[in-house]
């Protein structure tokens, strides 16, 4: 359901954009590096999670007609920074007891997968990038439809994403084992996750997103 003749421009640029800091790569490094790779590791599955639902969406071509709709784009940056501000909160009011234990990651783990898959699914940017970028690469050569082909895309799409990820947590929290064993790191750990939150919050606030129509 791929035009191999379209398949290595199509990887090179995923590559690419998957090399360009963003938003996400600063969620799951910061989650590796506060808290350890387990919880890196939830993180980038919760950041594909969500990308398999946008890929879905935008598959059934629901997300183009939420794109094409300035006040639902409106809505979702609203919210999306809504929730990553309390996410800030929660982390900033925490204190130094609150520090997660190792025996805790488990439930730490669990939590980063549920923000990470929300701030996902909440950002009107990741929408409006499946829905202009998967498109790009539908062949009419094929004889699968223009969703089938977009499907596949995507799967493709949130795989690379996810290695490329799961790469990022075991070097990054490799690095960051000795801060894991710092006390004084560990006093601040929430405190720094608290403002890795609120700089998603003001990112995503403050970016104009544009509609498709």
């Amino acid at each position: 359901m791929i035009d191999l003749a379209l398949l290595p421009v199509y990887l090179t640029t995923v590559v690419a954009l998957l090399l360009i800091p963003g938003p996400d790569m600063l969620l799951i490094a910061s989650s590796s590096l506060s808290y350890g790779r387990k919880v890196g590791v939830y993180a980038s599955f919760g950041n594909a999670t969500s990308g398999l639902i946008l890929t879905l969406l935008a598959a059934m071509g629901v997300s183009a007609l939420v794109a094409m709709n300035p006040f639902a784009l409106e809505v979702l940056r609203v919210l999306g920074g809504a929730y990553l501000l309390k996410m800030g909160w929660d982390c900033m009011r925490s204190s130094a007891a609150d520090a997660p234990e190792i025996e805790q990651q488990n439930n730490l783990a669990k939590l980063l997968y549920r923000r990470a898959v929300m701030s996902n699914l909440l950002n009107p940017k990741a929408l409006i990038f499946f829905v202009l970028f998967l498109p790009q690469f539908v062949s009419t050569q094929l004889s699968a439809s223009s969703g089938e082909q977009m499907l596949a895309l995507g799967l493709l799409l949130n795989v690379m994403g996810l290695l490329f990820n799961l790469l990022l947590v075991a070097l990054v929290g490799t690095l960051g084992k000795p801060l894991l064993k710092n006390d004084k790191f560990r006093t601040y750990q929430n405190k720094f996750m608290g403002l890795i939150f609120f700089a998603l919050a003001i990112w995503l606030l403050a970016s104009q997103v544009q509609s498709i129509a």
